[in-house]
């Protein structure tokens, strides 16, 4: 495939100033926005907290699990909406009163329980006061203890056939009405049994996390370490393949690509997380293969043009590789666009975070990377070039 049939003769260097002037007030900004202004939300997994992912049965106002969560001393919690025509909400709730890291982490447990017992509503409570079990937020091992009695044998086998009804495509996590159970092959004597028993609860939790302040701490930490070691590593393989000069100007762009992309997550208001930090290290292993191309296509074409000033040099290859740029790049942000817009909730900071990273290392690669290595080898020339 041919982007181009002929090379174009674009002068990228002659707008590196431009580049640089653009690329400091981006970080500048982000900087301050991060530091002084609205600052980086830290998810549940970086900081501490419960964090409750919740399916309702009926659709639900985020106004109203706010008025319930009120009312047991929650309603600063945050809430936020997933879809599924306003059924699925995560909420994040923080209320520590203790000093003892363990019985911080005790407490998160104790507050994830009340939150779920207040989204119960009176009417949940009073089922269950009954002795009946929640069929919609009943786990394997208790689903087969409740019909062990009446199905000995079959108890473990059913269990796990009900809970697959109630995870399905059809039912997403929750049963509405015991009719969806005989209509997926769960026999009626089983089904009878079952409204003897259970009631259908208006909510099912999905997921559940307690994260205590030492948790996130060390989580920060190794996020951090591991951003670090892989800048490391690849200062030492670019030196050595290259020169010191490509391992500089590669270090600069892949920091600066981190910077800015975190410097502009940071003003969407999402929240900074594992699956982010996945994605940062993901751009930058995006961004130095498109810069090691560059950088071995400059070599090449050094070779061939001994005479031809650096500059010009790095502006011929940069012209040279447009077109696969335009391919691979292109390829990669068609896909992560296509996440971002129908992947859904779960991955959908993951894929913000990579569209920004996407665009951010085409235009790294091109405008800071060359102009580094164009930068350093005037200010500390080799031996062959002051020859």
């Amino acid at each position: 495939m041919e982007i181009f049939k002929k090379t174009p003769q674009i002068r990228f260097l002659k707008y590196r100033g431009i580049a640089f002037i653009v690329t400091i007030v981006i970080i500048a900004a982000g900087m301050l926005n991060i530091f002084a202004v609205r600052g980086l939300k830290l998810g549940v997994d970086f900081g501490e907290g419960t964090l409750i992912r919740v399916m309702f049965k009926n659709p639900t106002d985020v106004g109203d699990i706010r008025d319930v969560l009120a009312d047991i001393g929650l309603g600063s919690s945050m809430i936020q909406e997933l879809g599924r025509g306003g059924r699925e909400f995560q909420i994040r709730a923080v209320e520590v009163k203790s000093t003892v890291e363990e019985s911080r982490l005790e407490s998160h447990e104790v507050l994830g329980n009340r939150i779920i017992e207040a989204l119960k509503g009176t009417d949940g409570q009073n089922e269950t006061a009954q002795g009946l079990a929640d069929l919609n937020m009943i786990d394997q091992k208790s689903l087969a203890a409740l019909l062990e009695p009446s199905f000995l044998e079959r108890s473990s086998g059913l269990a796990e056939q009900i809970l697959s009804v109630r995870k399905n495509d059809r039912n997403q996590g929750i049963f509405k009405d015991y009719a969806d159970l005989s209509a997926d092959g769960v026999p009626a004597e089983v089904v009878t049994s079952l409204k003897g028993k259970t009631y259908l609860g208006k909510l099912n939790i999905l997921s559940r996390e307690s994260v205590g302040p030492q948790v996130g701490k060390d989580l920060r930490k190794k996020a951090l370490m591991a951003t670090l070691w892989s800048l490391v590593g690849m200062l030492i393989y670019i030196a050595v393949r290259f020169k010191m000069a490509n391992g500089v100007a590669a270090i600069f762009t892949l920091t600066q690509d981190v910077l800015i992309t975190i410097s502009l997550y940071s003003f969407s208001g999402r929240e900074i997380n594992l699956p982010i930090v996945a994605a940062l290290l993901t751009i930058v292993g995006f961004s130095i293969n498109d810069t090691i191309v560059i950088f071995d296509r400059i070599r090449e074409n050094q070779k061939a043009n001994r005479k031809m000033p650096v500059e010009d040099v790095m502006n011929l290859s940069l012209n040279q590789m447009l077109g696969r740029t335009f391919i691979t790049s292109g390829t990669v942000l068609m896909t992560v666009l296509a996440l971002f817009l129908f992947g859904g909730p779960v991955i959908n900071d993951f894929a913000f975070c990579m569209l920004i990273g996407t665009v951010e290392g085409i235009y790294s690669t091109i405008y800071l990377a060359c102009p580094v290595v164009l930068a350093w080898q005037k200010w500390f020339p080799s031996k062959r070039s002051r020859r």
